[in-house]
């Protein structure tokens, strides 16, 4: 339970980390917010982290392993790289870090060997960075002289619970874009392949931001819950809205104000950016809300559109933001019939292609079968100028020869016609 000399030595725990009260409180409000519960669940979180932390000095930091797949490890990069001090490495000091390729200071056997005591152990949490590639038996990418889904699979059977961490994870991201030669998909569909039935939680996005994974473990592991997920296993509380219920540029949107070109008066006003790609109507994220660097930016603040980098639909790498939402600046998207992908302009060229080579065949076999020859004449004189010779618009020479051929023509016609039904 929590009681005042827990807070003391929490606080003496904080001073010798150079972090202030007040900071860790502004770290406790971020968090909530990113969880979704919104400033007044704070306190909670706060608690949770004091109880977490304090347990942590005696030595129960919490197990994890990071595995990196097939990625840049950027999200590795987004959550690592923060000033020192900073409330948020008071977090990662809840985890006991045993295996990660990038941030561990062993190497080798010994990483290995961490790793597999952890697994041993039981009782961890698994963060999975970058996309799984299924190529070749798994040997698109091999660790440590193994498949790399042979080490997804170890680690995430005995996990407590599994994060894919960014797009990649999520569903292959721009690996997962065609032709797709390393076959590279999502943690949670290449585990459901092979029956692991480990929980999943999807944070996409590429990076993803540091926020949001502290506050999926802020759940997991101090709060020992999952966060509430949606239908594609994202926190709801992070990925429930789109960029564009939260955009500071909405109100110029509702307005009918629009940057039509970089670099002219309108987007110097910070007028709605969505003519030039952005696609934050169909990108579900709270970006505009937690925003990045502390706090202090995000991609439409800085001046650039959305380009859909948290989409992805865990169980089907082509919808991968990349293959989806390419070209950034424009508003056409491939369309997808299939395994073939293929774009609007490409489409419609192909439509009205089709439509004129048609009408082509069509008078092809019309003039091969004769029909074009043995069919209805064409007529001598409109029934308008025969009827009103003096007002002619045609150029007939002698309009009354005209008028009489034209009447012969009409009695042949009448008479063949009459004699077929006979």
């Amino acid at each position: 339970m929590y009681d005042q000399a827990s807070a003391v030595d929490f606080d003496a725990l904080l001073e010798a980390h150079g972090v202030s009260r007040r900071s860790f409180m502004k770290l406790c409000g971020a968090v909530a917010v990113a969880a979704g519960l919104g400033t007044a669940g704070m306190p909670k979180v706060a608690h949770a982290l004091e109880d977490k932390i304090i347990g942590a000095t005696e030595g129960k930091l919490y197990p994890a392993i990071w595995i990196e797949g097939a990625s840049c490890t950027g999200c590795t990069e987004s959550f690592a790289q923060v000033d020192t001090p900073d409330p948020a490495t008071v977090v990662l000091e809840l985890l006991s870090l045993n295996y990660s390729e990038t941030l561990s200071a062993a190497a080798g056997f010994s990483m290995e060997e961490a790793k597999e005591a952890t697994i041993k152990a039981g009782n961890y949490i698994l963060i999975y960075e970058g996309a799984v590639l299924e190529g070749w038996g798994g040997q698109a990418l091999r660790v440590a002289g193994e498949p790399g889904t042979k080490h997804l699979l170890e680690a995430a059977e005995h996990a407590n619970a599994v994060v894919a961490l960014g797009s990649c994870a999520v569903n292959g991201g721009w690996m997962g874009a065609e032709p797709n030669t390393s076959n590279a998909c999502g943690v949670q569909q290449f585990l459901k392949k092979n029956g692991i039935e480990t929980p999943v939680v999807n944070i996409p996005g590429c990076p993803a931001n540091p926020e949001w994974l502290v506050a999926v473990l802020v759940d997991v592991v101090m709060m020992g819950q999952l966060p509430e997920l949606d239908s594609y296993n994202r926190p709801t509380g992070i990925f429930g809205q789109t960029i564009h219920d939260n955009c500071e540029r909405r109100g110029h949107f509702e307005n009918g104000e629009f940057v039509y070109e970089f670099g002219s008066k309108e987007e110097e006003l910070g007028y709605c950016l969505y003519p030039l790609g952005c696609k934050g109507p169909q990108t579900h994220a709270n970006c505009g809300v937690t925003r990045w660097n502390h706090g202090r930016s995000w991609c439409v603040a800085s001046g650039a559109p959305c380009i859909g980098c948290c989409e992805a639909d865990p169980m089907n790498p082509s919808d991968n933001w990349v293959q989806v939402h390419t070209p950034f600046n424009d508003r056409l998207r491939d369309l997808r019939i299939g395994d073939f992908t293929f774009s609007p302009d490409l489409a419609a060229g192909a439509v009205t292609g089709a439509v004129a080579a048609a009408l082509v065949a069509h008078g092809v076999g019309y003039k091969i079968s004769g029909r074009m020859d043995g069919g209805a004449p064409f007529e001598k004189v409109r029934v308008w100028d025969a009827k009103h010779p003096e007002k002619s618009v045609g150029d007939y020479g002698d309009i009354d020869e005209a008028i009489a051929a034209q009447a012969e023509l009409d009695a042949s016609l009448k008479s063949g016609k009459k004699g077929g039904q006979e």
